[in-house]
């Protein structure tokens, strides 16, 4: 008996792994958040039972609901699938499932996922490190555990990427931290929503805007010298695999 920890990568199921897709397609049972594209579960078994433990307005699951879940299905059933958003060990409360699937004796792999972190800037041609531009990349989460937000101003290095995840709703915050620290109001930056998902877009501003720039979740910030790139080939060829709305 094993629980598989799989990435279901940023959206389209073009972009989940071969061995995550193998795992669908034999599981028993697949727990999924609720960003997963309906492409990705497309791909389990006709007999596998689907949990959506997705967390959002009025439907919500605490995590150690989900954790002591996937024990009691990790011990009554041969393959558990549990689905995550992106790559399970980024923002993604990995971690802590593994770590109670281990403390209840259950066998558990990890199966990476391709992370929005970067597919989303490459869906929009950006690439996130960039000789002469950018030498490194930081990803870092919009809010924390328990409401706590990350400092911004300690951030602030024009010489690297700064990508974030789950900060549209702070983006004005975020943005007067950075420049606070010293980022300067004409950064660039780009923001990535739905990517690899119908509705995909992306804006262009600079860090100066972003406060008034009208963001719809989920969304990917870029900020930083790299974000005025758009190799159209690039984007072209990345953007290939990327679902159009119906």
């Amino acid at each position: 008996m094993t629980v598989y920890l799989v990435g279901a990568g940023p959206g389209d199921a073009d972009l989940l792994t071969l061995r995550g897709a193998s795992l669908l397609a034999r599981a028993d049972v697949v727990v999924y958040d609720r960003l997963i594209d309906t492409s990705v579960l497309e791909l389990a078994g006709p007999g596998a039972e689907l949990i959506d433990v997705g967390k959002r307005a009025g439907h919500s699951s605490s995590q150690g609901l989900i954790n002591d879940l996937l024990v009691t299905l990790g011990q009554s059933h041969e393959c558990v699938v549990r689905l995550k958003g992106g790559d399970s060990f980024l923002f993604g409360r990995g971690g802590e499932e593994f770590e109670a699937l281990e403390s209840a004796g259950l066998r558990c792999e990890v199966v990476p996922g391709v992370t929005s972190a970067f597919a989303a800037p490459a869906v929009a041609g950006i690439p996130v490190t960039h000789r002469g531009l950018s030498h490194g990349v930081t990803v870092v989460t919009g809010h924390t555990r328990d409401g706590d937000f990350v400092d911004f101003r300690g951030l602030a290095n024009p010489d690297l990427t700064l990508v974030v995840l789950m900060g549209a709703a702070r983006r004005g915050a975020i943005a007067g931290e950075l420049i606070e620290g010293g980022l300067d109001v004409a950064t660039p930056v780009a923001v990535v929503e739905k990517a690899y998902m119908p509705g995909q877009r992306v804006v262009r501003c600079v860090l100066g805007e972003l406060a008034a720039v009208e963001v719809a979740a989920p969304a990917v910030l870029v900020i930083g010298a790299v974000a005025e790139l758009s190799y159209s080939h690039l984007q072209s060829v990345v953007a290939a695999s990327a679902r159009s709305a119906p």
